[in-house]
């Protein structure tokens, strides 16, 4: 992908940049390997961390053509960069006073943080960075409500400013530098700009243009409802079949939830169809006509511009039928050749999706069971039925949708197939603070 080339590219240049601000500032020449060594792994740190701002900030040029599962499994990996090379930083400069000094670790540690200037703002700063790390971990995730980890998630921003005050006012490569300083202010100036710009600017403009409204809610099953929104100008609004948006409902506006739009936008609303599968999802089976609504988005890559042939297959499973329903429309107004999968215990929206595949004379199998039990661990989807309802599979563009377990030995099966990756999309609909 072009985009992707182009960041990777952009990263590298700037790490060129900030190795080149360590020798100019004599960082080779300053006679302690562990101060120079401390030095370094500063710049990276903080370099990694304005990567991490880049990767969070939803920028739309880069979230619809990346995706923002990809964008978050890279924040999160650079998350963890970020941690290990300011620890490294903290160590390496610590020891290296030490040494040069001739005095005990533990006192150099208090000389540092209470009596050298601005050193104090960098040891909140970690301390902020490792809490954020310490709650991102997959055992501390699960334990955390949502609202508790985002506000604490809130803490890095602080963190990055701090950081970046410690590094301009003491940082050797930049107190004699005017040219490193202006280069250093512009990294962190743009990486905040998009931030603000992205997650919240443009989100306040969009709803403060689209006034949404929940406009009707239709209930599809005992634990599935739809619910059609409705707005201004929603013509307007960027939004393609496939994408989704993080809903804020006015009466529980401190809570974000991602869903798909389960019907292609038509300019004049937009739909979601939501299951009951945890506390906000199951609050949602209750909502009427008139709440307030607040969306921020439309995000994904999910999308028919990913599209490299002609046919396409969607495959489905349970609560993913969403965007795989609202890409079938889509696809059948461009008059495509088109085959659908959808594998759930409880099947919702097929009426829909039969009157659908109907019109446009796609083929639509609806496979019971459980939407996990695929590939070796269930042969209604391997490798042998798979091919059996779709024998021309490996001349399509195929799109799946569903819990990760699914989605994994979907895409094992298809590989086995000998489906190139590049006509297999997928996306986890999952989203970072």
């Amino acid at each position: 992908m072009k985009a992707e080339r182009w960041l990777f590219a952009l990263v590298a240049l700037n790490a060129v940049w900030a190795t080149d601000l360590f020798v100019l500032g004599h960082g080779l020449t300053s006679g302690d390997l562990l101060t120079a060594l401390g030095r370094l792994t500063g710049l990276y740190g903080a370099l990694a961390l304005v990567v991490q701002l880049v990767l969070v900030a939803r920028v739309p040029f880069l979230e619809s053509r990346l995706g923002m599962d990809r964008l978050t499994a890279w924040h999160r990996w650079s998350g963890f960069w970020v941690l290990w090379l300011v620890i490294a930083h903290v160590v390496f400069i610590t020891l290296g006073y030490a040494h040069q000094d001739g005095s005990p670790v533990l006192a150099e540690v208090g000389t540092l943080v209470f009596h050298t200037e601005d050193v104090l703002k960098a040891t909140i700063a970690t301390a902020l960075l490792v809490v954020v790390g310490v709650s991102s971990a997959r055992r501390a995730r699960r334990r955390l409500r949502y609202e508790g980890w985002h506000l604490l998630h809130l803490g890095a921003y602080l963190a990055v400013i701090l950081g970046f005050l410690h590094q301009v006012s003491v940082g050797q490569d930049f107190v004699g530098s005017p040219i490193g300083r202006f280069y250093w202010w512009a990294l962190y100036g743009l990486a905040l700009a998009a931030v603000g710009l992205s997650r919240v600017a443009l989100p306040l403009l969009r709803n403060f243009r689209h006034r949404l409204r929940v406009v009707a809610v239709h209930r599809e099953s005992p634990d599935v409802v739809t619910v059609e929104i409705g707005g201004r100008d929603l013509h307007r609004l960027p939004a393609r079949a496939g994408q989704f948006f993080l809903w804020r409902f006015s009466n529980r506006w401190w809570e974000a939830h991602p869903y798909s739009l389960s019907a292609m936008p038509d300019g004049y609303s937009l739909r979601i169809t939501v299951k009951a599968l945890g506390d906000g999802s199951a609050w949602l089976q209750g909502i009427r006509p008139g709440v307030r609504v607040l969306a921020e988005g439309p995000y994904g890559a999910f999308t028919g511009e990913r599209r490299t042939r002609e046919r396409v297959l969607l495959i489905a499973g349970g609560v993913g039928v969403t965007p795989i329903r609202a890409l079938l429309e889509e696809f059948a107004l461009a008059g495509d050749d088109i085959a659908v999968i959808y594998r759930g215990r409880d099947p919702v929206l097929t009426e829909e999706m039969t009157r659908i595949a109907r019109w446009c004379r796609a083929r639509f199998y609806v496979v019971t069971g459980p939407s996990n039990a695929v590939g070796r661990y269930g042969p209604m989807m391997g490798p042998r039925h798979l091919k059996s309802m779709v024998p021309d599979l490996r001349r399509r563009d195929v799109y799946v949708c569903g819990p990760p377990g699914m989605t994994d030995a979907v895409r094992g099966t298809l590989a086995e197939l000998g489906l190139p990756d590049s006509q297999c999309h997928t996306e986890r609909f999952a989203f970072a603070a």
